[in-house]
């Protein structure tokens, strides 16, 4: 599916979110909380790269590797990258989720946004990259979803249901756009997510709403030992 649409992806973010997923973005790669140290994070179904850019952007001392299972999207993310002249830091390749060909302990952080909706098996996918991650680093998620509560909510869910499948199939021709509409509403809430981030064995440290609730950041810790999480975080005001 992603390979037929990449071409109109970036536009279709843009315009879908009301251009507010670059906000949403950089809001995650402060979360990770790098400073300015050296290190290596892995953006997991990382697309055209755009999150990947950001990191870069952001930690120049950083490296990034992004995996993506789309042959078409790597590929503008490559053309991106190398626009930007961070070839040397950003590495692109093919790669499923729920199998990370990387070691254990690889990373220094890792990410995900408007991804881990698409995992068939979500939990084994935080599982991979609770284990590539070092003890002490952040695994953030960056996820859409469909509010159910508050003023605001009918209006969330008539974009989510109505406006998003409409512009998505105009501007890009094709119908996926209806299974973004229908993947966001089968999401689960924010507690329920952020319970499987710790059956993960990991220990979620925020869980933060934005725009009402139509997007969370999730951000966790890999703690010493796989199996030592704590119970879920406190779910934070939406922003």
């Amino acid at each position: 599916m992603f390979d037929r649409i990449a071409s109109r992806y970036d536009l279709l973010n843009r315009v879908l979110s009301l251009g507010i997923d670059r906000s949403w973005r950089k809001r995650t790669v402060r979360a990770l909380a790098l400073a300015h140290k050296p290190g290596r994070v892995l953006d997991v179904a990382t697309g055209t790269a755009d999150l990947a850019l950001q990191i870069a952007a952001t930690h120049p001392a950083c490296t990034v590797v992004g995996v993506d299972p789309s042959a078409n999207m790597l590929e503008l993310g490559k053309r991106k990258v190398a626009q930007r002249k961070l070839a040397s830091r950003i590495e692109l390749a093919l790669g499923d989720a729920q199998a990370l060909a990387f070691a254990d302990d690889s990373f220094d952080a890792a990410t995900i946004a408007f991804g881990i909706r698409n995992v068939p098996d979500r939990l084994l996918g935080l599982r991979e990259m609770a284990r590539v991650v070092r003890p002490g680093g952040k695994v953030c998620v960056l996820e859409l979803g469909e509010p159910r509560r508050g003023l605001l909510a009918r209006a969330a869910r008539f974009h989510t249901h109505r406006v998003v499948p409409w512009i998505g199939g105009l501007l890009s021709g094709h119908r996926e756009y209806e299974y973004l509409q229908r993947s966001i509403a089968a999401f689960p809430d924010a507690k329920t997510f952020a319970s499987m981030m710790e059956q993960a064995g990991l220990v979620v440290e925020q869980v933060r709403p934005m725009m009402f609730g139509v997007c969370t950041l999730f951000v966790a810790r890999r703690p010493e030992r796989i199996d030592a999480a704590s119970g879920p975080a406190k779910l934070e005001g939406a922003s």
